[in-house]
């Protein structure tokens, strides 16, 4: 939504007046750097995507303080480890403009940066052990406290019915060539409550999540490489820390990129599976449950599956949600995730000795 408020005005119901620059390369919300000292981030919610942005922000706020709580407690740093959300002159956590559009402001995290793919391992778990660490300081946080800001966002078993609705209405006439893409699906169906059943039975706790959990989610420390900070919260809400971790890996640790053609490049890397493991049991501890530590390998297929269900939809629909860039292009995302799939069901038991080992490791389980 285009907005007619300049970022320089928006700033002045901040006390600050100072220029702005356009900064990153989100897709979501639009996005400036103050310069000033300290710098800070002032960002414009988009409003067709979180229609109640005083939802996503009462969200934010309510799990960024308890986030500087608990850092204050480790004896950390809650301006670094965590977004400082900056009020208005009255003491909100947005701005509304006079047009309907919303901003917010942060303090920039200095020294810090953000990678789109892991080149190593190593960053791989770096990001790792800030999901957890994140995971874990919100453990005793009452996730019933928090809003829904996209209802049923990784509920599989929702995308499934979406997706048969798309395959029966065929509005733009392509389910007949993609036949093996629908078929892979409905071979799969059996598959998609599987997570959702357990959170109804309380096998698997509902907890605070992040929900987007892309490596550019984290800030990285410049110097160091370590984990610094969870970034983008805008979709928190209560989930399962499955989700969390299943769309790390599905991301991650593919081969190849989400919308590579030549298949042959797609794979499920062990390496860069075990890398993630590792880290963010090692954060999680004694606070992951028994079936939630069963599921893990299972996370990883099951949050591929969706995303490939909602490439696959949107693709039947005509390409509505995703931005495409070339004929084709969602189809294309939705063969790299089943390739992925089709890879991980071979490595089943090897993710399992995996977890198993990891488990040990850590005292998990005893």
């Amino acid at each position: 939504m285009a907005t007619t408020v300049s970022a320089r005005e928006v700033l002045r119901h901040f006390d600050l007046d100072l220029p702005t620059d356009l900064y990153g390369n989100g897709h979501i919300n639009t996005t400036y750097l103050v310069e000033s000292t300290p710098r800070y981030i002032l960002q414009r919610i988009n409003t067709e995507i979180f229609k109640k942005p005083d939802e996503v922000m009462a969200n934010i706020q309510a799990v960024t303080a308890h986030l500087r709580r608990k850092i204050l407690e480790a004896g950390g740093d809650p301006n670094r480890e965590t977004l400082t959300l900056i009020p208005t002159e009255d003491g909100l956590s947005y701005y509304e403009a006079p047009d309907g559009s919303c901003f917010r402001l942060y303090r920039f995290i200095e020294n810090a940066v953000s990678y789109d793919a892991a080149e190593t391992p190593e960053m791989f778990a770096a990001s790792a052990h800030a999901f957890g660490k994140f995971q874990r300081m919100l453990a005793d946080f009452p996730s019933d406290r928090l809003y829904e800001t996209i209802p049923r966002f990784h509920d599989t078993g929702d995308r499934l019915r979406q997706f048969r609705e798309a395959l029966a209405e065929d509005r733009v006439g392509r389910a007949s060539s993609c036949q093996p893409e629908i078929d892979f699906v409905l071979a799969h169906a059996g598959e998609v409550h599987v997570v959702t059943d357990a959170i109804a039975d309380g096998s698997v706790p509902l907890r605070v999540t992040h929900n987007d959990t892309k490596l550019n989610n984290v800030m990285l420390d410049a110097k160091t490489g370590e984990g610094v900070c969870v970034i983008d919260l805008d979709t928190v809400m209560p989930g399962s820390l499955l989700y969390d971790y299943g769309d790390s890996l599905r991301f991650g640790a593919s081969t190849g990129a989400e919308d590579e053609r030549d298949l042959s490049k797609i794979s499920f890397d062990l390496t860069y599976f075990e890398a993630y493991t590792d880290a963010f049991l090692a954060e999680l501890g004694s606070t992951i449950t028994p079936r939630e530590v069963e599921l893990l390998p299972f996370s990883a297929k099951l949050l591929t599956l969706e995303c490939g269900m909602r490439f696959l939809t949107d693709h039947l629909n005509g390409d509505t949600y995703f931005r495409i860039h070339r004929e084709n292009h969602n189809l294309d995302r939705c063969r790299t995730q089943f390739k992925l799939i089709a890879d991980m069901e071979g490595k089943m038991d090897q993710m399992a000795a995996i977890v198993a080992r990891c488990c040990k490791a850590y005292g998990i389980g005893k």
